[in-house]
């Protein structure tokens, strides 16, 4: 198995493939493998999806930890599916069964059709504002071997007790979205950490986070011995797209996610060959987040620029296969090496 050093506090997580477009006959086995090509990887967890169209992901977790050693499911959680409560009852039963640690992708948003279907129509900052007191509800039963109150705008308990109690070294890590100014201070006031959907790394050169916000970011990897070799794997993997142009067009009018709007218009500014940041899958409505490609250094030393900034966690996107994520795991060790020598 992988250890990627030297930066102790540096989490790496994989995403698990959208159930939506598996086939039921070989799904499971599918999200078995890739559990095990992430572990052995070094990947700290893994990216569990919900959305209306996915399997539920708490039993998608259950297959992950069953399939694991220590992998931890990183399991994206919508306040209008679910009670806090029964959200803190899934992760202390997880952890009394298995004695496995969960993390918590606390999701403000989703698709807009989604939420119309089941009648949420709050605006974006408020659905923020919402999700604080929802995660602050999760916190405090999970944290405390006490019975719990809390009287807010949006969610209420009365002297709730969560049983069996977590052992304090299970408790869950939290990672929101940290694209918008709302969803930021959403993070601050958890104390979770906020992610984002990162510009070029040469952006960022001199720059060194300073908001005190434990921070990552999501992307995709494409990396082999040569640059060459990379971009003939990723435009093979994410040829050019019509239809999905016109889909990831149709869904920018309809979304008012931040980040959304923002990597479309760093899309606009165009990229070559010789910039590894690419966002042809995102153009072609293939992937939710900016790839980067090319050979081993050279993508190390642009997830070290990541790195330099004060960015820790990295949320990379599925692996196409076992050794996909094995080269992913080869540039991440490289990438610590760097930012570690400077």
């Amino acid at each position: 198995m992988r250890t990627i050093s030297p930066h102790n506090d540096l989490k790496l997580f994989s995403t698990c493939p959208p159930s939506a477009l598996s086939d039921p006959q070989t799904a499971l086995r599918e999200l078995e493998s890739i559990a095990r090509w992430s572990e052995d990887a070094g990947c700290e967890g893994m990216l569990v999806f919900t959305d209306n169209g996915q399997l539920d992901p708490w039993l998608v977790s259950q297959a992950v930890i069953r399939a694991t050693q220590r992998l931890c499911p990183l399991v994206a959680i919508q306040p209008v599916y679910m009670h806090p409560y029964s959200v803190a009852k899934m992760v202390t039963s997880l952890a009394f069964m298995h004695g496995r640690r969960v993390y918590l992708n606390m999701v403000a948003g989703g698709f807009k059709k989604d939420l119309e279907a089941l009648n949420d129509l709050t605006p974006h900052d408020e659905r923020y504002a919402r999700l604080v007191e929802y995660a602050t509800v999760i916190q405090s039963l999970l944290g405390s071997s006490e019975p719990v109150s809390f009287d807010g705008r949006y969610y209420k308990v009365s002297n709730l007790k969560l049983t069996p109690a977590l052992p304090a070294e299970l408790q869950p890590g939290v990672l929101i979205s940290g694209s918008s100014e709302a969803g930021a201070g959403a993070a601050r006031q958890l104390g979770a950490t906020a992610v984002e959907y990162p510009k070029p790394p040469a952006e960022y050169d001199g720059v060194t986070r300073t908001d005190g916000i434990p921070s990552g970011v999501r992307i995709g990897i494409i990396a082999r011995a040569a640059d060459d070799e990379a971009w003939s794997v990723a435009r093979a993997r994410f040829p050019e797209d019509r239809k999905g142009q016109l889909t990831q067009q149709l869904a920018m009018k309809v979304s008012d996610s931040s980040w959304h709007r923002q990597l479309a218009e760093l899309a606009k500014t165009g990229v070559s060959d010789q910039n590894p940041y690419w966002l042809v899958p995102f153009q072609n409505y293939k992937a939710i987040c900016p790839y980067l490609v090319g050979s081993y250094d050279r993508v190390a030393g642009e997830v070290a620029r990541y790195l330099n900034v004060g960015y820790r966690t990295f949320i990379v996107d599925a692996p196409a296969n076992a050794d996909d994520m094995h080269h992913t795991g080869v540039v991440f060790e490289r990438a610590a090496m760097l930012s570690a020598a400077g």
